[in-house]
């Protein structure tokens, strides 16, 4: 549990606000005490989508959901109310952990304790099936855990299996990594029915079994790719569940046993199924149970905790860095709950202050006085920040540096400006290629009230872990170099991804090899070791080729093989005329040297991950005549560029590498977007509007995004994708990809 925070209310109708639980995309879960004294959780819609249909409609099902859900292993309602100006809802509050904050601080269960978990929240689940719903959403998260067995949450996509009223085809609904194979295809109403949560439950007992999720981790796209295709990962489960298990997580959900079935399997004579359920837990586990229902008990009783409705605000916000609670600056309890109470609630919480930032950078980090021309401003403008967040000193430091060069140098024409309405001011972090650091870095800069957008971060796994912090701040982030489509369906708000994801340009691949390289069959190579990448970037191909009646020939390379040798070998002899590798540069350039030692003459194409230095350097001449699809330019060789790489050459002598260019881009798009703005509305908030709402003609390509569905992906328009090749040991610009046969 955390503090209340000053923004939060101090009661919510007449229930009395003791602390925060958590946050979510769509509400606050806090801690209250009912009028009569008891202890529940709260959940609140937020304000901004407490006006939307969809989302309120989303809320008061969850509602109608838990009043029919009648089990001792689900969570009971309390009370709610989903037409109130801020919808809530009530449950009765469990002081025990999730199963998933569970298994990761204290490992697996035991074959007994599975045995009582799986048993009873397929009791819980039949209750579900027999009102007539679809959980849709069972996960770790959504499962708490008490002394006497688990308790099943969170009902807020049930719905009845023909209910098609907040899905549609192609949408998934759900958490990846614990979907079934018929949600994870994206059926919307069709085919969603209680096999559905079996196969969910499948998953969870494989994680509370191993520690792990038995499709693995990743983005979003791999993992519903996996949940389709790939058996389940079930190393590790005891011998004795290996049958049940497997029968839950099998494809066809026909052949999945139903909740009853499983109740009966489950069963065993160590396994009490009813009554006390003693000794089912580790014993860590069992002592955070009770330590934190302790740690309930002590706290303020209704009594302690009323304070007048009118009570004042404390005077003037927060500092950096704290937190305040609501109400009165007067003490609100006069038997405040001790630190030791608090802590035991609080759980992982406090954890989240105690890691330190990575490396900040100063103005002039390049050297060169008055690097942002920000002397020359005057000094009675308004200032803003503008943040680049990169990787500056780790794998991927080249791109790193050259996005922030790219920034640095759009700020400065932009300060030189008499017409500017205020001065920007830059600040770089390094992340070093960690998403650790990323994630505490976001949380750093989240708590600057100067800083009004980000640029950055610089690859897939550092966005993915900084982009929760910076939307629950609505700080504005516009990244070009990250590639997964995951970034974008994960729904974050304040997420704008500035390049066409890798997914799109595998319909350039597509078009190119099947027009101007004139292929009738492509061999396609997907390198395991390349992760979510190659899974995004081999699937889409795939799938284009298809449609277009040119299936591939299919090779996948396991990250144990060194040897390119059998792959190579099967798409020739299939009669590969082309071939397009879906993986790194460093294999990637062994791959490029087992084709030239085949005399393979074809076609030979990859994607961005090739247009490094290494793939030449590791390929030598094998790496010859290589064409890779990518989303960035050469700005010496574009004319609308031509402008900007004279400035750069003269600035920092020397050429702009690739990203320089789109970084320069989004920053000037950002600049434009805030100079629009009065002076008063520069905020996060409607900086992000008003980009998101724009257009922005940049040196690269126009910039648009989505103004529904997939709102921070950029409006698919014939833009954006390029092509590279290897010329006489160096990449050579091609120019836009094409965008037919």
């Amino acid at each position: 549990m955390e503090p209340l925070r000053s923004s939060d209310p101090a009661r919510v109708a007449d229930h009395r606000l003791l602390g925060r639980l958590g946050a979510g995309g769509m509400g606050v879960v806090y801690l209250a005490r009912t009028p009569g004294g008891a202890l529940v959780a709260l959940k609140v819609l937020l304000a901004e989508y407490a006006e939307e249909p969809g989302f309120k409609e989303r809320f008061r099902r969850e509602v109608e959901v838990a009043r029919r859900v009648d089990s001792p292993w689900a969570v009971p309602l309390v009370d709610a109310d989903p037409d109130a100006r801020a919808p809530w809802l009530a449950t009765a509050f469990v002081p025990g952990p999730s199963l998933g904050e569970a298994v990761a601080a204290y490992g697996p269960l035991t074959e007994r304790g599975l045995r009582l978990l799986g048993a009873r929240l397929a009791e819980a689940l039949g209750e579900v099936h027999r009102a007539g719903l679809v959980h849709r959403d069972l996960k770790p998260g959504n499962v708490l855990i008490a002394h006497d067995g688990p308790r099943l949450i969170d009902f807020g996509i049930a719905r009845a299996p023909e209910d098609r009223s907040l899905t549609a085809t192609g949408v998934v609904v759900g958490t990846p990594g614990y979907l079934s194979p018929e949600q994870a295809g994206g059926s919307g109403g069709d085919g969603i029915g209680p096999a559905s949560d079996v196969f969910s439950l499948g998953c969870v007992l494989a994680f509370a079994a191993t520690g792990r999720a038995p499709f693995g981790s990743g983005t979003v796209d791999a993992l519903l790719y996996r949940a389709v295709h790939d058996p389940a990962d079930l190393d590790g489960v005891p011998a004795g569940l290996l049958g049940v298990l497997g029968r839950c997580l099998e494809k066809d959900p026909d052949r999945r046993p139903d909740a009853g079935e499983l109740v009966r399997e489950l069963a065993a004579d160590d396994a009490p199924l009813d009554g006390e359920a003693a000794d089912w837990l580790p014993e860590p586990v069992a002592r955070l149970i009770a330590e934190r229902s302790a740690a309930a008990l002590a706290l303020p009783d209704i009594a302690h905790t009323l304070a007048p409705a009118d009570a004042p605000a404390a005077p003037g916000p927060a500092g950096p860095g704290t937190r305040e609670t609501s109400g009165s600056s007067e003490p609100r309890d006069a038997r405040p709950a001790g630190r030791r109470r608090f802590l035991l609630l609080a759980g992982g919480a406090v954890a989240l202050a105690a890691g330190g930032g990575g490396a900040w950078w100063t103005v002039a980090r390049d050297g060169r006085s008055g690097g942002d021309g920000t002397a020359a401003a005057s000094s009675r403008r308004p200032a803003h920040t503008v943040v680049l967040h990169g990787d500056l000193s780790g794998p991927q430091r080249e791109t790193g540096k050259a996005q922030e060069r790219g920034l640095r140098l759009a700020v400065a024409e932009f300060n030189a400006r008499d017409d500017a309405p205020f001065t920007v001011k830059v600040r770089a972090v390094d992340d070093a290629g960690d998403p650790a650091a990323s994630a505490r870095l976001a949380a750093e800069l989240t708590d600057d009230p100067a800083v009004l957008a980000v640029v950055g971060p610089t690859t897939d796994a550092t966005a993915q872990a900084a982009l929760a912090e910076y939307d629950a701040a609505l700080l504005p982030v516009v990244a070009v170099s990250p590639g997964s489509v995951s970034l974008v369906t994960q729904g974050y708000r304040s997420f704008l991804l500035g390049r066409l994801p890798d997914s799109v340009l595998a319909v350039y691949a597509s078009n190119y090899l099947r027009g101007r390289a004139g292929s009738r069959k492509v061999g396609l190579v997907v390198d395991r070791p390349a992760g979510n990448y190659g899974t995004d970037l081999g699937t889409s191909l795939s799938t284009q080729l298809g449609n277009a009646r040119q299936p591939p020939v299919p090779e996948v390379v396991s990250a144990m093989r060194r040897d390119f040798g059998s792959a190579v070998d099967g798409v020739l002899s299939a009669g590969a005329d082309s071939v397009f590798f879906a993986g790194l540069p460093d294999r990637g350039a062994s791959f490029a040297a087992t084709l030239r030692e085949r005399g393979f003459q074809g076609a030979r194409v990859s994607g961005p991950a090739l247009l490094d230095g290494r793939f030449l350097t590791e390929g030598q001449e094998a790496a010859e005549d290589w064409v890779m699809v990518a989303p960035v330019i050469d700005a010496t060789r574009k004319p609308e560029a031509k402008k900007f790489a004279a400035a750069y050459r003269e600035r920092f002598e020397e050429a702009p590498p690739r990203y320089a260019a789109e970084a320069y881009d989004v920053t000037g798009m950002l600049l434009k977007a805030l100079s629009g703005l009065p002076a008063k509305k520069r905020t996060r908030a409607n900086l992000l509007a008003a980009v998101r709402t724009g257009k922005y003609e940049g040196i690269t390509k126009p910039f648009a995004f989505e103004q529904k569905g997939l709102i921070g992906l950029m409006v698919i328009d014939g833009n954006g994708g390029y092509l590279w090749r290897v010329s006489r040991g160096d990449f050579v610009y091609d120019g836009p990809a094409p965008l037919t046969v």
